[in-house]
């Protein structure tokens, strides 16, 4: 199968006529040929964004609502589809995760058009007598969408809707291990009819269409979710532009001596192996007492091996599915060792799993007695591990959370509400969740990291994406 990218409202390969084999991570089997697009069909789908952004811009807040709406008709006609390609491609269970991604899907879209409705401006009193000023929210105009693979779906969606809702348009590009879902969300686009150019879709490595992307003078602002040091080379190639960057995360989850441990386990599982853990907030540490660790981490352990899953993801049983991609296993493979090597105590998993149709099945890990200094407490590993690292105070899981180069999301379980209050009060992360698993979001929400940290610079979520992808224009009238 020979698949497109869609430039200007129309299906077009690569002007090269380069094309990558897109492989399933959960069967091994070849999906299609990709584009492989470069910086010349980036720059084509600029010049087409550059050109729909008048008219796009031109219309009004319901003119656009209206068609957003339409793309989130198509996606819950297409749902059934779309899961299977998303299960297929990225490796995310079928019945546990992917049709959950789809539905959030068709959230973001309608969101985005109705807090589009509501994007207004100020009148802010004048100095002068006899005159008024209006601060009137303009669109940035084309904006640079990059994405990654881990949602491949709905983090697309949680910028390109507003985006499109605040009046800009946009030129995309997806991570490369999940382009195959990406051009099934274009399809989407593309039966609703939005006006030709106002998305565009461009396949490729992204040290050469996503540089682009950034660093060409027709974007006028860049929004980007991926790793920290992806995050990096974009914000430098974007200099001057406007820009949202969501980065990574080494969010911990505190369990206090006097927490709920049935509840902090549930909030555990969910933290650590939600998307086989390659989750910017997934329980990427587990800070515990050390007077309810030893409970606590065979609690943990014996739940994640009667409810844990790992198998075929189109097992309606299965609850965990394979890694996305070569590089995450291999990460995974590095950090379990070095933590073990460190004297980490494998209680369960520890090595990747035989008898499957690719070597990307990591069967879910919790390690106990992790050193705080070992890799996989203080990295961003993105997979399915559970490293418990033990404390003694509050204090000394305020001073390890503070101490991460990260500051996306913490959690913390405990029954004393003032020390819930005073972690949140003291940690320098953009979110936290008391007595709630780190993997706990709500769309609407702003979402981001904390200034000065390796977490990024901005806000998704809702309409707050509109606050990057707008500016204010004064106008003065006498």
């Amino acid at each position: 199968m020979d698949l497109a990218m869609f430039v200007g409202g129309a299906w077009v390969p690569a002007r090269s006529h380069a094309t990558t084999v897109a492989t399933s991570p959960a069967t091994g089997e070849a999906l299609g040929r990709v584009p492989e697009g470069d910086r010349d069909d980036a720059r084509a789908a600029i010049v087409a964004a550059r050109s729909a952004a008048p008219g796009w811009a031109g219309l009004t807040a319901f003119e656009r609502a209206a068609l957003m709406h339409r793309v989130g008709d198509v996606i819950e006609a297409r749902r059934d589809q779309l899961a299977r390609t998303l299960t297929l491609d990225q490796g995310k269970p079928l019945r546990a995760e992917a049709y959950d991604e789809v539905d959030e899907l068709v959230t973001y879209w309608r969101m985005a058009a109705e807090d589009g409705k509501r994007l207004g401006g100020l009148l802010p009193n004048s100095s002068s007598p006899g005159k008024r000023a209006l601060l009137i929210r303009r669109p940035r105009g084309v904006v640079g969408v990059i994405t990654p693979w881990n949602w491949p779906y709905t983090m697309p969606a949680e910028l390109i809707a507003p985006a499109l809702a605040a009046g800009n348009t946009v030129v995309w590009t997806p991570a490369p291990s999940t382009s195959v879902a990406a051009v099934a969300l274009a399809e989407c686009l593309a039966e609703a009819d939005l006006p030709p150019g106002v998305v565009n879709l461009v396949t490729g490595p992204g040290p050469v269409v996503g540089d682009e992307i950034a660093r060409n003078p027709g974007t006028d602002a860049v929004a980007f979710i991926g790793s920290t040091a992806t995050g990096r080379l974009v914000a430098n190639a974007a200099a001057g532009k406007a820009t949202l960057l969501e980065m990574g995360g080494n969010g911990p989850i505190v369990v206090l001596d006097d927490a709920d441990l049935d509840r902090a386990v549930e909030g555990a599982l969910v933290a650590c192996f939600l998307c086989a853990g390659q989750s910017c907030t997934a329980g990427e540490r587990l800070l515990v007492h050390s007077a309810v660790r030893d409970e606590f981490s065979a609690r943990l352990a014996s739940a994640v091996r009667e409810r844990v899953r790992l198998g075929d993801p189109f097992d309606d049983a299965t609850t965990m599915g394979p890694l996305n991609n070569a590089a995450v296993a291999a990460k995974m493979d590095e950090h379990v060792a070095d933590a073990v090597a460190r004297g980490a105590t494998v209680l369960t998993g520890g090595a990747r799993a035989g008898s499957f149709k690719t070597d990307l099945y990591w069967p879910p890990t919790v390690l106990t007695d992790v050193p705080a200094n070992a890799l996989v407490a203080t990295d961003e590993t993105f997979g399915p591990v559970a490293p418990i690292v033990g404390i003694g105070s509050l204090d000394e899981a305020i001073e390890l959370t503070n101490a991460s180069r990260y500051g996306l999301l913490a959690a913390i379980y405990t029954a004393d509400l003032t020390k819930g209050l005073a972690f949140a009060d003291a940690a320098r992360t953009g979110w936290v969740n008391i007595n709630e698993s780190s993997n706990y979001w709500e769309s609407h929400l702003p979402f981001g990291g904390r200034s000065g940290s390796d977490s990024g610079l901005g806000r998704v979520g809702g309409a707050h994406p509109m606050e990057a992808f707008t500016e204010l224009q004064t106008v003065i009238i006498s």
